[in-house]
């Protein structure tokens, strides 16, 4: 099969590898139809995830049909539809029993990461019976990519670790497809202001498009500045972090108002700085997260029903034979205006 293999800091390549194999008998085989590329995926790339070593297949969204289940599998049979869950959960182990599955003992983030993933013809998903959901006949498969891991992360990390409100005022610090999803999510609990900080005016125009109240194009001090400015310098409740870089944390410890909540959910590959000399007698919360999918029902839900537009967060179209074209794309969107690219299983 054709799979997209992580050669080492700054190394891909699209490959012939050999079809997964059924490990344990709570194990599936999924073939893919659909995938998609993450931001962690160039983090991947760029050395930041030291857990994802040369030779892994990557990727951990998408949507597929069911090849083969093992002997245990029981909610899951060959020829069913599904969504591909970026957290494997064995739903049994002291952290699944407390809903935290991304830390679960022999499960977590290990697609595209321990063992291999997503962007491949095929695909071995472990725990199947917990890791995978049903897709309803005639649902839009590009929609629901985006709940494998984008809508649920942007949702459960950014706007529920940042306590968002009803009359709340939100800044989100990076219009990128993670800021982007924790702007339309945050929209169900009403807000009164949501303002979206990003260095590139297509993205802002998406992000008003999408609900921003307001904009601000710059970044650092500039866009402390301007939020301060913007909020007669109290500063915003609930900050997001949606970048993954110091600078972008230094702007969220800069606009948070005294009682507020920093949501970091950019993955943060080197360190950064906390200014507890400020901070200390802020009465903030700093909040860290790494998806555990709990929502991916809630929003399955809401994205069937057209409360949440998933769809809009496509931009670009390319089959597994064209991804390395594909990340390209991705990893250049300053140029290329993307934001969530989709792959489609060669015909």
């Amino acid at each position: 099969m054709k799979a997209l293999v992580y050669l080492g800091p700054g190394e891909k390549s699209l490959d012939d590898r050999p079809m997964p194999e059924i490990g344990a008998a709570t194990d599936a085989i999924v073939k893919i139809t659909r995938t998609t590329i993450c931001g962690t995926d160039l983090h991947i790339l760029k050395g930041d995830v030291p857990t994802c070593t040369p030779g892994r297949i990557l990727g951990h969204e998408g949507v597929g049909i069911v090849e083969q289940v093992g002997a245990g599998v029981t909610q899951f049979h060959a020829g069913d539809r599904v969504l591909i869950s970026c957290i494997s959960s064995c739903g049994k182990c002291e952290y699944c029993r407390r809903s935290m599955y991304s830390h679960c003992i022999t499960g977590g983030w290990v697609l595209g990461n321990s063992i291999d993933g997503t962007q491949a013809d095929y695909v071995r998903i472990p725990h199947a019976d917990t890791s995978l959901y049903h897709l309803p006949d005639g649902a839009d498969e590009e929609a629901l990519v985006m709940l494998s891991d984008i809508l649920p992360t942007g949702f459960e990390c950014g706007v529920l670790n940042g306590k968002i409100h009803p009359g709340a005022t939100v800044a989100i610090v990076g219009a990128g497809p993670i800021g982007l999803a924790a702007l339309l999510t945050a929209q169900l609990y009403s807000p009164a202001e949501i303002i979206m900080i990003d260095p590139d005016q297509n993205r802002l125009d998406v992000a008003t498009r999408f609900g921003a109240t307001a904009t601000i194009r710059g970044s650092g001090d500039e866009a402390v500045w301007q939020v301060m400015s913007m909020t007669a310098g109290r500063g915003v409740d609930t900050v997001i972090e949606a970048v993954g870089i110091p600078a972008s944390f230094e702007v969220c410890q800069s606009i948070v108002a005294p009682g507020g909540t920093i949501a970091n959910v950019g993955v943060h590959g080197v360190k950064v700085d906390l200014h507890l000399e400020r901070l200390w007698s802020q009465n903030i919360a700093i909040t860290t997260r790494l998806v555990d999918t709990v929502s991916t029902p809630t929003l399955l839900k809401m994205v069937l029903s057209g409360k949440i537009d998933a769809k809009q967060m496509i931009t670009h179209r390319f089959t597994l034979d064209t991804i390395l074209e594909a990340y390209e794309t991705f990893a250049n969107a300053g140029q290329t205006k993307a934001l969530k690219v989709i792959i489609e299983a060669t015909a």
